[in-house]
């Protein structure tokens, strides 16, 4: 993987006010030397009986949730507050969060534990040798890039939905490491919510200084995850209403938590 530049430290002016244009640009190229084609007949979703699913379930949750439950304490320090906001959560819902780690998918999964939950992620993250048999397993769903394929993928979406399962979606679409602020969001989670009528749950990475013995070996900031309330959509209103309105919620909502952050 080929970093393009972290925000932080990008010398090019010109180079970040061009990002600062189009927000939802990747910053990091991926080596994806394998093809990866999605047709009409591609299955998003394994059945939930076939044996790619009892695998897929085994290795969730017998193997990759432990192993990253002590991996993400030891390289962040990983945190996770607001847990309280989903434990009585019955019904599916759509989860995002701002991109900002390689490994924040797999602290959204920690934090919804025993929940049900699946990841979407671009389509060329199933290029990556072994990565993409890996993230098939752990329940991740590639967006499809032609517009043809697009209606089958809400189909897989909307049908986890209406099975009462999470789907978690990066409104901001690309991943941009370390970036401390709120970028601009697409609309695509918050349609798939109000064309449902299941609830946004939204979460905020932040970051903060390592302490203790820590301060002395690390120089990348450690990880708290704050799970903010689930927010639903206005129903009696219309669909173009409820989406802008849920997105401009959504996002004041994550922005707030990220500056009672940087008060503390």
């Amino acid at each position: 993987m080929k970093m393009k530049g972290v925000i932080e430290n990008v010398e090019n002016i010109e180079e970040l006010e061009n990002l600062e244009q189009n927000e939802n640009a990747n910053i990091i190229d991926l080596w994806t030397p394998c093809e990866f084609n999605i047709d009409e007949n591609y299955a998003y979703v394994p059945k939930e009986d076939s044996i790619f699913s009892i695998c897929s379930d085994f290795i969730y949750y017998g193997i990759a949730y432990p192993i990253l439950k002590v991996l993400t304490k030891i390289i962040y320090d990983f945190k996770i507050e607001g847990k309280e906001n989903i434990e009585n959560l019955e019904e599916g819902a759509i989860s995002i969060s701002n991109h900002v780690l390689f490994l924040d998918c797999a602290m959204i999964g920690l934090a919804f534990k025993d929940k049900k939950i699946y990841y979407t992620t671009q389509e060329e993250s199933f290029k990556i040798p072994f990565v993409r048999k890996l993230i098939k397993l752990l329940r991740a769903i590639p967006i499809p890039k032609s517009i043809e394929n697009r209606k089958n993928f809400l189909k897989a979406i909307n049908k986890l939905l209406r099975e009462k399962n999470i789907v978690h979606i990066y409104p901001e679409a690309s991943l941009w490491p370390y970036c401390e602020r709120i970028r601009n969001f697409k609309n695509g989670a918050f349609d798939m919510a109000v064309k449902n009528q299941v609830p946004i749950v939204p979460s905020v990475f932040t970051f903060r200084e390592p302490t203790g013995i820590r301060k002395m070996f690390k120089k990348k900031k450690d990880v708290t995850l704050k799970i903010l309330k689930p927010i639903k959509p206005n129903g009696d209103k219309y669909m173009r209403q409820q989406v802008q309105e849920l997105k401009e919620k959504v996002t004041l909502e994550m922005k707030e938590a990220v500056a009672k952050e940087e008060q503390l």
